[in-house]
């Protein structure tokens, strides 16, 4: 799934290419795209695009009193259609625009058709669902806010990581990452974890997340998953660039936890599966 850096270098390309193009029609393509009635889509035609934002992982399409969101979700992209055919490979919504200016499509590969569209006041876009209900922006969390939202409930760091809800703009390469460049385990309690691993964290999140903008604002089009820069997530087998130990996987059915044992957990190779005790 895009995370944080994917999404806003995307947002920054698409701004720089669309900007002040007005909207001429926003066309669903699926019965499921559009998740929202009101306001309809039509109240943003022939509105210029102002800008095309960001919030956690949502690409923010601003066209003045009108706004609208798009997810991704794990395998969307928002990409430039210049054909505009009628059943495009896995279409979900287009936006076509006037004059010249190709469309934009939204695509999902696999089968879980999850990526979708919401159409909302640009006045209400961060105060109703979904962006409402996202936590802060990982990359600006200050160290004393991370301990607070540690101490407030105890769940296992590479999950707490993963919620949108807590912080907003992570996901499971990322929450590898970060994890280990804090050279702490994926599985440690958040609640035991006091200032100065909110700090060690704060600060690897910067890192993880300077790094991905960096690797993706030199390029055209967004990364994939295989792609992307890390020094864990999907290495499994491979020695850690730190300390030359091979890097370890966790294996649940719809993702990889991977670590690096000498780093993150005291030489401590954990159990992979889920009904495993974990190192706490």
């Amino acid at each position: 799934m895009p995370e944080l850096p994917e999404v806003q270098a995307h947002a920054e390309r698409l701004t720089d290419d669309y900007a002040g193009q007005p909207l001429q029609r926003f066309v669903p393509l699926t019965f499921t795209a559009l998740k929202t009635v009101a306001p309809p889509p039509d109240s943003a035609y022939g509105l210029p695009l102002d800008e095309v934002g960001r919030r956690g992982k949502y690409l923010l399409l601003h066209f003045g009193p009108v706004t609208f969101a798009v997810h991704l979700m794990q395998g969307g992209r928002l990409s430039v259609d210049a054909k505009q055919s009628a059943r495009p490979r896995g279409g979900q919504a287009r936006f076509v625009f006037a004059g010249d200016q190709p469309a934009l499509l939204l695509t999902e590969q696999g089968t879980e058709r999850k990526a979708g569209v919401w159409c909302m006041s640009t006045d209400e876009v961060l105060t109703t669902p979904p962006l409402v209900q996202l936590g802060p922006e990982a990359d600006l969390v200050e160290p004393d806010e991370m301990a607070a939202h540690f101490a407030e409930r105890s769940v296992r760091l590479h999950g707490f990581l993963r919620d949108q809800r807590a912080i907003a703009g992570l996901g499971r390469r990322l929450a590898n990452e970060v994890c280990h460049r804090a050279k702490l385990s994926p599985f440690a309690m958040t609640g035991k974890l006091g200032p100065d691993a909110a700090a060690e964290v704060v600060k690897a999140i910067r890192d993880a997340v300077a790094e991905g903008l960096e690797y993706e604002r030199g390029r055209d089009d967004m990364s994939s998953s295989k792609d992307r820069p890390g020094r864990v997530h999907r290495r499994t087998g491979e020695p850690c660039p730190i300390c030359g130990d091979t890097i370890r996987a966790v294996e649940y059915s719809g993702y990889t936890v991977n670590y690096c044992p000498t780093c993150q957990t005291g030489g401590k190779v954990l159990a992979d599966n889920t009904t495993s005790k974990f190192l706490k």
